[in-house]
């Protein structure tokens, strides 16, 4: 199996090799959880690491006691940590990004999106886009980049990072034993990618929309 087709059997298949590795290396899968959602949230170039579907299946397994409670305040800890990383690498680059300077691995697109829910919604897209995969990656980078007040950050982000973890843990928990969970996993995993990219889909399109509209009404 190559490498890209067993990442992609990992991410469909979590319920599976999460209980194999906790059995063969115990504690240490639990540093590497906290690294997979740090990394996630922490830097603006691994947007693409499974965060919401991770969550939802270390749920399921402290459900059936695999693994600990504890892993819950763990990725909470990764979750505002990994946001508190990335507020300051965006902070690092606004200038750069505010004359749009071309970043390499760094997709101008996601910015841009990012930066119309921040214009539109304001520093609450740092809670909302929590649940939005690629533009949680990108929202405390933007948040950094256009200075937001640190210390507004700092309770959207608690806030955010707190819900997120939290929501997807509890959902994994309370219907990790049912037989629909344990043979659909699959499916469950690539539901809730699709619904967490509804609202951000939907966002762009209108955005793509109003912007024609407002060309359309200088010509």
């Amino acid at each position: 199996m190559g490498g890209i087709q067993f990442l992609i059997d990992l991410f469909l298949h979590l319920d599976k090799y999460l209980p194999d590795f906790m059995r063969s290396y115990g504690t240490p899968v639990y540093v590497m959880l906290f690294l997979v959602l740090f990394c996630e949230t922490g830097l603006v170039v691994t947007p693409f690491l499974p965060g919401d579907s991770l969550i939802f299946a270390a749920g399921t397994l402290a459900a059936t006691g695999i693994m600990s409670w504890w892993s819950l305040p763990l990725f909470i800890f990764a979750a505002i940590t990994g946001n508190m990383l990335n507020y300051q690498i965006g902070h690092f680059f606004s200038e750069k990004v505010k004359q749009r300077q071309k970043m390499r691995f760094i997709k101008q697109d996601y910015l841009d999106r990012t930066q119309k829910f921040f214009d539109k919604h304001g520093g609450i897209t740092i809670i909302v886009t929590r649940f939005m995969p690629i533009l949680r990656t990108f929202s405390p980078f933007v948040a950094g980049v256009g200075e937001m007040p640190y210390r507004k950050f700092l309770l959207y982000n608690a806030i955010g990072g707190t819900s997120w973890a939290t929501a997807f843990f509890l959902i994994g928990f309370l219907f990790g034993k049912t037989t629909f969970v344990k043979t659909h996993f699959s499916v469950i995993v690539i539901a809730i990618v699709f619904i967490s990219l509804v609202p951000a889909v939907v966002a762009f399109v209108k955005g793509r929309s109003s912007g024609k509209g407002k060309a359309a009404a200088r010509d």
